[in-house]
């Protein structure tokens, strides 16, 4: 087993075993719960703005563990450790990235069924959610380990770290609900840009930030 496999299968067990996968899910629950209530029993009001509303509560899911990604290995000098040992800061950013990802995006994409159902989405709007989660999420774990790392050590890193990842996931946000549009395949296709080119971007913002940290 190689040591970025054992990265992420310590990460998954520590996010498992902590309740960390119930969290998002709970919440992304509740706002498609919720959400009903708010705007009223329309239903087609609901199936036009569900797929929206849906995106929202997915982006601010994934905001809520952002603190708690890269913290406790610092203070536990876990971090210290995997640099001692010679594995580079990106690789270890991006080991955590995936499994960060397995952590809630899988989670998400199987409780937008029944938030789909509660807020009245037909079959190709629910595709389209779908779709569009399996591309975005993993950008949304990227964003969130590259804004932990970079409010790494500072104090209110939680708040600062909400600050600091909400302007950066608005072209997500965009395209993701822009893909319920009329041209919803150039939407996805804007996404799908997007996701790859912060996935690209973010084990060496985070590797960077973590050396600056450890300095």
């Amino acid at each position: 087993m190689s040591a970025w496999t054992a990265i992420v299968l310590r990460d998954l067990r520590a996010h498992y075993s902590g309740g960390g996968a119930v969290l998002p899910v709970v919440f992304f629950l509740l706002v498609a719960t919720l959400f009903p209530f708010a705007v009223g029993p329309d239903g087609v009001l609901l199936a036009k703005i569900g797929g929206g509303a849906l995106w929202m509560a997915a982006l601010l899911a994934a905001l809520l563990p952002v603190d708690r990604l890269l913290a406790p290995d610092a203070e536990g000098g876990v971090l210290d450790q995997y640099c001692v040992r010679g594995l580079s800061d990106e690789g270890v950013a991006a080991a955590k990235i995936i499994a960060h990802w397995l952590g809630f995006g899988p989670p998400l994409m199987i409780a937008a069924l029944p938030a789909a159902a509660l807020l009245r989405l037909d079959g190709p709007t629910l595709a389209l959610l779908e779709a569009g989660l399996a591309i975005g999420t993993p950008a949304l774990a990227a964003l969130g380990l590259l804004t932990s790392a970079l409010t790494l050590g500072l104090r209110g890193a939680g708040a600062l770290a909400g600050l600091l990842m909400l302007p950066l996931a608005v072209p997500l946000l965009i395209f993701g609900a822009g893909s319920f549009g009329g041209d919803g395949m150039g939407a996805i296709k804007l996404l799908a840009a997007t996701s790859l080119l912060l996935l690209a971007v973010a084990p060496f913002g985070a590797g960077a930030a973590l050396r600056a940290a450890r300095e």
